[in-house]
C-alpha cells in the first residue's frame, strides 16, 4: 500500500535523478545546443555561445534549487515538518526559481522561447513563496502551541 514514506522516498529518488539530468546537460550542452543550432534559424543566427552561456549560468539556480529540496524532503522524513528550517529552504527554492527567471528572460532577448521558460520559473516561484509563507505560518502557530500550557 502507499504510503507517506515511500512517497518521500519516491520524491528523493525524484530530486536525485533531476540532479544527475543536471549534470548531464552541463556535460551534454555543447552537443545539444549544436543540434538545436542545426534545427532552428533563430538558434542558429544566435550563436552557440550565448545558448552555452544562458545553459551553465542557469545550472547554478537549479542545483541550488535541487539541492535545498532534498535537504526539505529530508528533514519532513525525519520528521521536522513546521521548522523554521524549512521555511528558510522554502525561502532559498523561491529564490533558485526567481534567479532561474531572470536568466531565462535575459536569454529571451536571443531567443524568444526562453520567455516561456522564465515565466514558468516566476510563477513557481511565486507559488513556493507563497507555500513558504503557509509553512511560515504553520511554523508560528506551532511555536504558540508549544508555549501554550
Amino acid at each position: 500500500m502507499w504510503n507517506d514514506k515511500k512517497s518521500l522516498i519516491l520524491s528523493k529518488v525524484c530530486v536525485v535523478i533531476f540532479m544527475v539530468l543536471v549534470l548531464a546537460c552541463m556535460v551534454f550542452a555543447p552537443n545539444m545546443v549544436g543540434r538545436l543550432i542545426g534545427l532552428s534559424s533563430q538558434a542558429a543566427a544566435s550563436g552557440r555561445l550565448v545558448f552555452l552561456i544562458t545553459i551553465y549560468v542557469g545550472a547554478a539556480p537549479a542545483a541550488g534549487l535541487l539541492i535545498c529540496l532534498y535537504v526539505l524532503l529530508h528533514r519532513i522524513g525525519a520528521g521536522l515538518v513546521f521548522v523554521t528550517e524549512n521555511t528558510t529552504c522554502l525561502r532559498w527554492i523561491s529564490w533558485c526559481c526567481f534567479a532561474g527567471a531572470v536568466i531565462a528572460l535575459v536569454s529571451g532577448i536571443y531567443y524568444l522561447p526562453w520567455v516561456a521558460v522564465g515565466i514558468a520559473a516566476a510563477f513557481m516561484g511565486l507559488v513556493v513563496r507563497v507555500v513558504k509563507n503557509v509553512v511560515a505560518k504553520a511554523v508560528s502557530l506551532q511555536d504558540d502551541a508549544d508555549f501554550t500550557i
